[in-house]
């Protein structure tokens, strides 16, 4: 069975550029943006309706964290996949807790990293909280940590995190409950 030529033309890139072809980082970006674009949609979909912080920009502020490695080892599509979602999920908590730390030194004079990514109080409290109990899922069941980043994040759907995974969509489901039930329980402090 061979590989669609999409894909198989990103793993090629991405393997390159981990053997130190710096322009296939460059060629790389047309090829996979619009599908960055779509997850870092999904990721911005639980903020508020009026959250400056596009797509776009997201997509932007990820993908120069992404290109900012040295050589990056990325196995194929699929793991660089996994390895966005998962910086998108450091942008947005960076900038929660930038916009923490803001709140704390209010009579001091400071300068964002971006003025134009703007998160409420209580949705920093919680995308902190989150970051903090996903990062302890990761202690116990890094697969499930990583289900976690793939759903929330990026909002892919069952059918879309079982390929990316390479598990059955019946396991995504079952491995999706757990790992809510462990985050709530883990946010909540309940016993």
């Amino acid at each position: 069975m061979s590989m669609p030529p999409l894909r198989g033309q990103v793993t090629e890139l991405l393997l390159a550029w981990s053997q130190g072809d710096e322009d296939a980082a460059g060629r790389l970006i047309p090829l996979v943006y619009d599908e960055l674009r779509t997850r870092a949609a999904a990721a911005l979909r639980p903020e508020r309706p009026d959250h400056t912080l596009t797509p776009t920009a997201l997509v932007h502020e990820a993908y120069l964290r992404l290109v900012d490695q040295r050589l990056p080892q990325f196995e194929n599509r699929k793991h660089f996949y996994g390895v966005a979602a998962r910086v998108m999920r450091q942008v947005l908590v960076d900038h929660a807790r930038s916009r923490k730390a803001a709140k704390r030194n209010a009579g001091r004079q400071a300068l964002p990293l971006d003025e134009n990514l703007p998160v409420t109080d209580e949705r920093a409290a919680d995308l902190m909280a989150l970051d903090d109990a996903l990062a302890a899922l990761a202690g116990v069941d890094p697969e499930k940590a990583r289900l976690v980043e793939l759903r929330y994040f990026t909002g892919l759907t069952i059918e879309d995190t079982a390929e990316m995974l390479g598990v059955s969509p019946a396991t995504v489901k079952r491995e999706w409950a757990l790992a809510r039930a462990w985050l709530h329980r883990e946010i909540s402090g309940a016993p």
